[in-house]
């Protein structure tokens, strides 16, 4: 199992520590180094500062949102940042969520499987260098009875296969995955609930394009805080604000796919008092409700010994790349919580 790294959004105050912790983790041998995009900071710009001043580690979009921008526009970043990192990049794609991709993009947010699958499909067509045609349901390249024609991609990426990951978490996009990309990117994975809410519907889309889970990338992010043992739910209480969001407001009531998860796991009804609490204002009160057991399974807490035998379930569960988000409210916080990932990989004896 490899280790990532996910700096999440650009602009929080910490960007100059953000690019130390990118390097350290370079430094480390760490696999990739993920950077996000809701409405702030783009992660493309992100990628390209961090591969300027890094070496090895692969740069990733986690993700770039597919609303945001037109499939060729994003072949064309993917192969542009390929090429100026000598071949370290990653394309992550997700169709974000319905109050962003129709409140900040206006575009509406239906039929977001197909649209995903037309996306990709695109994406890697115009990735060839052919001259781009398509018809489908979302895209018509060229648009008929007009002056374009079909257009080639100039640029030659560093490599002739980019690795695609998306972002996926409910059963049907998890399916989808699997059948049409090299790895998926999760968030709020369990090890012990990780086959039956998510393995099993990659590996049923994995079948359906004739292939098995061998060489796909299962890749999801964890919140790391080191600690003592004795201080766990200490530490888990730094990740109240953070799973309170998730579960309980990102998203509408009807729709939230991070809700949905928690309530696949066991925990129906406290996602449910999460979220009526969140949206109705009361956000320490939804933080206050989240069961630290849910915390706990989703995060990586305590000592590197403890965090060693996580990770240890967690490549026993499926797990390739475990991307860690360190915690730390300082710049040697952060670094400290890094290097002890990296030692409880090696404790693990899974480096």
């Amino acid at each position: 199992m490899q280790l990532g790294i996910n700096l999440g959004y650009w602009g929080a105050g910490m960007d100059g520590d953000n690019l130390a912790v990118a390097q350290e983790a370079d430094r480390l041998g760490f696999s990739v180094c993920w950077a996000a995009e809701a409405y702030g900071s783009d992660a493309a710009t992100v990628l390209s500062w961090v591969a300027a001043q890094t070496e090895r580690i692969d740069v990733g979009s986690a993700i770039f949102q597919i609303p945001a921008r037109q499939p060729a526009m994003t072949a064309m970043t993917a192969a542009t940042l390929d090429s100026l990192s000598g071949g370290r990049f990653r394309l992550g794609l997700g169709v974000s969520g319905p109050q962003v991709s129709e409140g900040w993009y206006g575009v509406k947010f239906d039929k977001p499987l197909a649209r995903t699958r037309e996306y990709v499909e695109i994406v890697r067509r115009a990735m060839t260098r052919e001259r781009l045609t398509y018809e489908g349901e979302h895209w018509t390249l060229p648009l008929p009875g007009g002056p374009g024609k079909p257009i080639k991609l100039t640029v030659h990426p560093q490599r002739e296969h980019i690795p695609l990951y998306i972002a996926a978490i409910g059963p049907k996009n998890l399916e989808q995955t699997g059948e049409i990309a090299d790895g998926a990117l999760l968030i709020f994975p369990a090890a012990d609930h990780l086959e039956e809410t998510t393995l099993k519907y990659l590996r049923a889309g994995r079948e359906k394009a004739g292939k098995t889970l061998d060489g796909f990338d299962v890749c999801p992010t964890l919140p790391i805080a080191v600690g003592d043992d004795k201080d766990v739910a200490r530490l888990a209480d730094t990740f109240r604000p953070y799973t309170a969001l998730y579960v309980g407001g990102m998203g509408s009531a009807k729709q939230n796919f991070y809700n949905q998860l928690a309530q696949r796991m066991g925990y129906e009804k406290e996602a449910a008092e999460i979220q009526q609490k969140y949206l109705s204002g009361d956000k320490q009160g939804a933080a206050a409700a989240i069961p630290q057991d849910l915390i706990d399974k989703t995060t990586l807490l305590g000592s590197v010994d403890r965090i060693a035998d996580r990770m240890r379930a967690y490549a026993a569960a499926g797990v390739t790349t475990l991307s860690l988000s360190p915690a730390g409210f300082t710049l040697d916080e952060r670094l400290a919580s890094l290097r002890a990932g990296h030692e409880a990989l090696e404790r693990a004896g899974l480096a």
